[in-house]
Order: C-alpha cells, then structure tokens, then sequence
C-alpha cells in the first residue's frame, strides 16, 4: 500500500481517501479482512508525511463522501496554524 501511496505522490495527487468495502448484499464479493480504526489512523499519518494536502482514512469513507468540504475545511485550517500569533 505505502509503494501506491508514493506513486499519487510522485504524479502530484493531493488528496487521498482510503476506506473500507461494505459487503452490501450476500450476492456480493465477500469482506476479506475487517481493517481496524488503528491502521486507518496508521495510513492517514503516512498519507500526512508523504505530503498530501488531506487524507482521509477511515471505515466509511468515500471518495466522494464529502470529499470538497473536508479539502478545504483540511486547506483552511493549515493556512490558520500558519499565521503568526497576533
């Protein structure tokens, strides 16, 4: 995963999204492996540290789920720790 991570780097992807497949009927694909809140939190720090501008990681996230609203709430909240202290 981290070696797929590096290459939306390299390519200048700025956001990432990781989530979880939902069985959504017994018709379909099998669940294979129930990923813990802790690799999620684990992912989205190395999203962080490869310099994505946001990364959401997590059970139920969609690359779609929000996806605007959270890049610029993550965008305007960086630029805020940035100012100096008035």
């Amino acid at each position: 995963m981290w070696i797929y991570c590096v290459d939306l780097r390299s390519v200048n992807v700025d956001c990432l999204t990781l989530g979880q497949y939902m069985q959504p009927t017994k018709r379909h694909l099998k669940v294979v492996e129930y990923v813990t809140p802790a690799k999620f939190k684990h992912w989205e720090e190395v999203g962080k540290s490869l310099g994505f501008l946001y990364t959401a990681s997590g059970a139920l996230v969609r690359s779609s789920y929000k996806a605007g609203e959270f890049f610029i709430s993550n965008v305007v909240r960086k630029r805020k720790e940035a100012l100096p202290n008035v």
